[in-house]
């Protein structure tokens, strides 16, 4: 399938190694030094790009966790939304931690190894800022919340994200389903990511 260029260009923004270490320098009481990985993977090709994407935190770095799949795909229902991101849950997570930094991990990953997360879903703004350069954002569509079992227990996320070619923002957050309040994550604002490596 040929991609748009606004998909082909949000796939590039979004592959590659991240890091927030200004931003965690700058205001250690509130943000983990993290390093974040977003590695296309070859499922779902013919209509969507897919990433790999897990974090750790630079003082545990052997420990990656938040191990998730993100398709991108075209979004013709919407007049304004171009794209959408749907998220998945790898059935056994652990099983490919690590594949951030080692693809080889993923390589037997399949479609079958996910879980569909059918109310975790971004719809995704498109702005041009000049020709081949573009801002994308996101909006949770109407009426949708993001939950999932994980570990037997109901987990709550409120999902975003910003990229340019210069930086990735997330908004990621965990919230509690009984209070409706932020646990983790970006809670004082987003996650600033610079890509440290292009992949």
């Amino acid at each position: 399938m040929n991609f748009s260029p606004q998909l082909t260009a949000l796939a590039k923004y979004l592959t590659g190694e991240f890091d927030n270490r200004e931003q965690a320098f700058a205001e250690p009481a509130w943000y983990v030094h993290l390093r974040m990985w977003q590695r296309p993977i070859p499922l779902f090709e013919k209509d969507s790009f897919t990433l790999f994407a897990e974090q750790s935190s630079v003082v545990n770095f052997d420990k990656p966790y938040r191990q998730r799949i993100v398709r991108i795909t075209q979004n013709p229902e919407c007049d304004r939304n171009y794209l959408k991101a749907q998220y998945y849950m790898p059935s056994n997570p652990s099983s490919i931690a690590g594949g951030g930094q080692d693809p080889s991990i993923l390589n037997d990953l399949t479609s079958e190894d996910l879980e569909l997360l059918s109310g975790c879903v971004l719809n995704i703004i498109v702005e041009q800022l000049a020709p081949n350069s573009y801002r994308f954002s996101t909006q949770t569509p109407p009426n949708t919340l993001c939950t999932f079992n994980y570990l037997n227990k109901t987990v709550q996320v409120s999902l975003g994200f910003e990229a340019t070619q210069e930086e990735f923002l997330s908004y990621d957050k965990g919230i509690d389903p009984q209070t409706g309040r932020a646990t983790w994550g970006a809670i004082l604002g987003p996650f600033r990511y610079t890509k440290i490596k292009q992949y």
